[in-house]
Formats: C-alpha cells, structure tokens, sequence
C-alpha cells in the first residue's frame, strides 16, 4: 500500500526510479508520435533528462525523516484547517506514487493544490484552535528515495499555523527556514543537555534543532498562548527563545520530539568561549570532561573565578537588563525556572589571526598545487550547488562586523573595552515549571546545602530576581 503520494511531475519519474513499486503506486505517461515520412526517417539525438528530486541525504534515518518533513509541511502549510479538522489538518501528501481519492477534489492536481496553499497569506489573527491543532502523516514508503528514508515513516507537525506566524514575527521567511532544515542533512553538536538532551544545527548554522521529551512538549503546550502574545506585544525583540517549530518524529515504533529555535550565536562569526549561566552558585562548575571538549560551556563558578566580565557600556547595559528583566518577570508570571543566559564571546584580533592563518596555508597549497601541473582546487573543489558554497558569506563584513537583523542576540564591546568582543546572550532552557518535583528537588538541596545556599531549584520569583542581579553585576 501507498499511504501517501506525490505531484504528478513525480510519478513518471519514480516510476522509472522504482520498478519494482507495488503494483496500486502506478503512474501513466501519454506520448505523443510523429507520423513516418516515406521517403525520409530523420533520427535525433536523444537527451535524456533527470528531474532534480530532494532526497533528503542524512546519516541518520530520523534526521532524513525531521528533513522530509519540513519540507512537506512549509511547502504545502495550509492557511487554516477547516472546523470540524481543528485538532487535526493534514496537509496534501508529497511522495511519488499515486494521490488517496478525495472525494471533494477529484480532478485538481496535487501540484496545483500546493502552489495555491503556499500563496495563501497568513491569517491577521490567530484562532483558539491553533493552538491546538496539529498536521499528522502517516507514510509507506516502499521503493522510493529507500537509500535515505526508512520503509515506514511518521511525521506529526504542532501547531503548525502558530509556528508559522511566530517565524514571521522573527523575520524569518519560510523558504529560508525550509532552505536551512532541508537542503543538506544537520551537524551534530558536541554540546548535550540535561537527560542526554541532543543538540544539531542546519547546514548553514542559522537554527538549532533540540531533542526535548513529550513532558517538554506538554509544557510548550501550556505556554505557547502566552508566549505567543508576548512576542506580539515586544514585536519580537527578545532575549527569548525564539521558537520556530516542534515536530514528533516516529521511527521503528520510537517516537523523537524536536523543537527548532534560531541559533543563539552567529552562523558566521566563530565563539572562542561560552557559558551556561544561571546565577547560582552550588555545584555550578564545568566537569573536567566537558573541560576537554574543543569548546566547553563553563558555568557561574568558572566565570566568576576568571574574574570574567562583559564590557558592553552604560547605554547597552541598560537596554541589555531592561529587556532582561522584561523577559524574566513573564518567565516568573509562567511559574518558569531553571533557565540560564547562554553567553558566547567571540575575540575580534583572535579571529582576524585565525584568518590570516587560514588563508596563509591556503595561499601555501594552492602553490604546491600549481607546481604540481595544475590547480587541483579548480579541478575538485566545491561543487556549486554545494552547502560549502552556500556559507560563503559577504565579504563587506569586516572584523567582528555583523547583520543584526540575523545575529539578533549579537552585542559589540565597548570601544573603551581592554580587548575587542561580540556578545551574543540570549535566555535557554524555559520549559522547566516550578512543579511537585522541583518543589521536593528545592527542599532535598535546601537540607544538604543550607538555606542561605545559593541552589539553582529555588520558587520562580526569587530564581527571577537572583538571576536579574547576577546578570547585571557581570555587565559593565
């Protein structure tokens, strides 16, 4: 069986792909023929030409399945499920084979159907339903694009339409988004959260794709109405997390949830060191393993201790804290604690010295490639279709030189600051409520530590105002 299908520009070409596709995925293709001439055969030369299909490459099946997924979904995102679909709208299947009758649009081509979704403007407003509705596909895969997707597949989309208008606040286009989800497979990070929590960026380095549990996804839940007018009311202008889309992945009977955020620190300026900080002090140091990653996160006692500070100046200071308090303060409204500042720094003079380096060996190979007989750069480098050639970034930026409207969470150093510096700090990790077992979590470290100790598990008012204070003394 196949549960779900494709455009029909898709079928002549899976068709050929796939012979051997169960005999209910079929496709048929008219020809045309020329009549004979008599007297005269003229043959031509034939051209055969291959259709460009995303297969959606990943080393890992449920990363081919989250991109497969994202692509569907933005291309065809409907502007609004019908009511009696509120909790559920499926949108318009998208692999080879044949189209599922429908019995209200029986002679409109799939392809027609996703173009005119796709142009459909986002709603002016949002309705209660959407933030509960979501897009379920269920796929059999079969023979088609079987070296990259698995045979059996699940893809669930949240709220799709509350995800959509939340990307437009941000400023970001959903072709971009698509772009960077599904162009070329996700990066693993080095970096893992609490209860072995996977961290991957896209391609281009522009969003993080998390791994949260479906108690995170319940929360989000919770809060996203809120949040959701939050993010109206400040325009966007956050320290937030600015949340893109949640997904739930199903594999092999295992279920994956996924969030998308945009990357707090910049797709094109490299961080030389980062923090996790969260204004206590108990057990708030980075462990000797983490110490020996190439990039470690420290903590509040390693920054502390490095008599670390961030040299904004007075006049960003002030914005940088009444933003803060502003974002905190609705944290502290949702019952919300345990969250951190994520602080990356990013060394001007160190990185124009790694550039130069850089750029030293490769002015030295590209010598011993010319005595050689040839430029082999020329000969094998980077295809132009590439992600490699996609990361080629402007060059008008200069030295610690940045777009503020893509690296939102970016701040420079001020000019009377002992060295030259980006700031990129942003609030993570804000799904974690004041619950039952954070309340016997406070008491439990409140009898080993004391009560004057300063526990990161503490009520969400005084974790709020603990946080406000030791972020405002480590800005100068």
């Amino acid at each position: 069986m196949c549960a779900v299908s494709a455009t029909p520009p898709f079928a002549a070409a899976a068709a050929a792909a796939a012979p051997g596709m169960s005999s209910n995925c079929t496709s048929t293709t008219a020809v045309a023929v020329a009549p004979l001439s008599a007297s005269k055969t003229k043959t031509k030369k034939k051209h055969f030409v291959c259709q460009k299909v995303k297969l959606f490459r990943a080393s890992e099946p449920i990363l081919s399945v989250l991109m497969w997924g994202v692509n569907h979904t933005v291309t065809s995102s409907p502007a609004r499920a019908p009511p009696s679909a509120a909790t559920r709208a499926p949108t318009p299947p998208a692999v080879p084979g044949p189209r599922p009758a429908d019995p209200a649009e029986p002679h409109l081509p799939l392809a027609l159907q996703i173009n005119e979704l796709s142009n459909v403007p986002v709603p002016v407003m949002l309705m209660p339903d959407d933030f509960k509705a979501y897009s379920k596909i269920k796929v059999d895969n079969h023979l088609f694009n079987k070296e990259n997707l698995p045979s059996r597949f699940k893809f669930k989309e949240y709220c799709p339409m509350v995800f959509r208008n939340l990307r437009e606040r941000f400023g970001i286009d959903d072709q971009d988004y698509q772009n960077s989800v599904t162009r070329s497979a996700p990066i693993n990070s080095d970096s893992q959260g609490r209860c072995g929590t996977r961290f991957l960026t896209t391609y281009d380095r522009r969003f993080v794709i998390k791994t949260v549990s479906s108690e995170d996804v319940a929360e989000m839940h919770n809060i996203l109405k809120k949040y959701h007018q939050f993010i109206v009311e400040c325009h966007g202008n956050t320290l937030l997390p600015q949340f893109l889309g949640m997904y739930r992945l199903t594999v092999d009977g295992v279920e994956t949830y996924m969030v998308v955020t945009r990357n707090v620190f910049s797709h094109r300026l490299t961080v030389h060191r980062k923090y996790d900080l969260k204004g206590s002090t108990v057990a708030r140091e980075a462990s000797d393993k983490e110490k020996a990653k190439d990039l470690p996160t420290f903590k509040d006692n390693d920054f502390l201790n490095e008599g670390q500070k961030l040299h904004v100046g007075e006049e960003s200071k002030k914005n940088f804290l009444e933003k803060l308090k502003r974002d905190v303060e609705f944290l502290a409204q949702l019952k919300i604690m345990d969250y951190s500042l994520l602080v990356g720094i990013h060394d001007v003079d160190r990185a124009e010295q790694e550039e130069m380096e850089v750029e030293e060996r490769a002015e030295e190979e590209e010598c011993e490639n010319d005595g050689m007989g040839g430029n082999l750069l020329c000969s094998y480098g980077t295809p132009p279709d590439s992600p490699g050639n996609l990361l080629s970034f402007p060059r008008f930026f200069g030295p610690g030189e940045f777009d503020p409207s893509v690296d939102v969470y970016a701040m420079k150093s001020h000019e009377s600051a002992p060295k030259k510096e980006v700031y990129f700090m942003a609030i993570i990790d804000i799904l974690t409520p004041y619950d039952a077992k954070k309340k016997a979590a406070h008491a439990a470290k409140t009898v080993k530590h004391g009560a004057g100790a300063e526990i990161s598990t503490v009520n969400p008012e005084q974790y709020s105002k603990r946080f406000n204070e030791f972020m405002s003394n480590i800005l100068t």
